[in-house]
């Protein structure tokens, strides 16, 4: 049995929510695979067994668990769930278009995307529970906001003083394009997601927390343009992000996928354009040819909390793909 007097006292206070502020701790990054299939699939097993080695507090999938040529199916759900259960620990998956928005291609399968994102949160979601084994439990928008029950993918957790967020803004321009159907789908999951940013940023201030890490599949900054064109997907969130994080002034971290290389750097700018918004960093995750995965560590004793390390397998090189 612990012994009280061995806890620190900052963690001693908050022990019932299983969380420890001042820790540090790490977790790792990953997304955009297997790509080429059967071929990925050991290097998939390869990288999942080295994350299990580094004993990370949880991993989070940010989208894309297959190329946008691979057919959506509910066969190929139930592989990703099986890979997700070899995690030794938690995993927090967020959605990504090939699973879903880009199901309408013949190479996909030529489903109807939106039949295909209800199996998705049937398959993925069913109840408050984390993929991984063990599981954790998540905070989601669907059972803390009511009216937006549909939601079940967005959530959040704490971690030591730190919250995270899952979103759902998937690549494809946020299914914000194609036809009448797919752009209704977006307005009201993008309400959704502005509402659970104005909530978990309030969620942080209420709490103090020491930081904020959002974790979503897209590549909101492809292009300038995404922040500002009447037809970008991802501009209203853009722009809440922005103005949230100026106002919160502490650590945020953007974490995604999408783009299928390694980059971290400042994306946002203040909401009057004239500085770089010092407190936000954004991590782009590798993928697709690059099976590989970033471990972040989180220590709040650092003004600048968050460390990143490459985790590269020479095994998972483009060069050694058939070994």
């Amino acid at each position: 049995m612990m012994k009280l007097q061995k806890i620190g006292l900052s963690c001693l206070l908050i022990l019932l929510s299983q969380t420890c502020f001042g820790q540090p701790f790490k977790f790792v990054a990953l997304g955009d695979m297997p790509y080429s299939i059967p071929d990925d699939y050991l290097r998939y097993e390869r990288l999942i067994a080295a994350i299990n080695q580094t004993k990370p507090s949880f991993s989070i999938f940010i989208g894309d668990t297959k190329s946008g040529s691979t057919p959506c199916s509910d066969q190929y759900n139930q592989i990703v769930k099986q890979y997700f259960n070899q995690f030794k620990m938690p995993v927090i998956y967020s959605i990504g278009d090939n699973e879903w928005t880009d199901c309408h291609r013949p190479l996909a399968g030529s489903y109807d995307p939106l039949e295909r994102l209800s199996k998705l949160r049937n398959t993925f979601f069913v109840d408050n529970k984390s993929q991984g084994q063990p599981s954790m439990t998540l905070h989601r928008q669907a059972d803390v906001m009511p009216q937006f029950s549909l939601y079940v993918e967005n959530s959040y957790w704490v971690k030591n003083g730190f919250l995270f967020v899952n979103l759902h803004i998937p690549g494809s321009n946020n299914n914000f394009e194609r036809n009448d159907e797919a752009i209704n789908e977006y307005r009201k999951r993008n309400e959704a997601n502005l509402a659970w940013i104005d909530y978990t940023f309030a969620l942080a201030v209420k709490n103090k927390l020491s930081g904020i890490i959002f974790a979503y599949q897209a590549d909101m900054f492809y292009t300038p343009s995404q922040a500002t064109d009447s037809t970008s997907g991802f501009k209203d969130t853009l722009n809440s992000l922005t103005s949230h994080a100026e106002n919160f002034q502490k650590p945020v971290l953007l974490v995604h996928g999408d783009s299928h290389r390694l980059k971290i750097d400042q994306p946002l700018k203040t909401t009057d354009k004239k500085w770089v918004l010092e407190n936000v960093i954004r991590l782009q995750v590798m993928g697709e040819d690059e099976v590989q995965a970033v471990e972040i560590g989180v220590d709040s004793s650092s003004e600048q909390p968050f460390t990143f390390k490459p985790l590269i397998l020479k095994m998972n090189s483009q060069s050694s793909k058939t070994q």
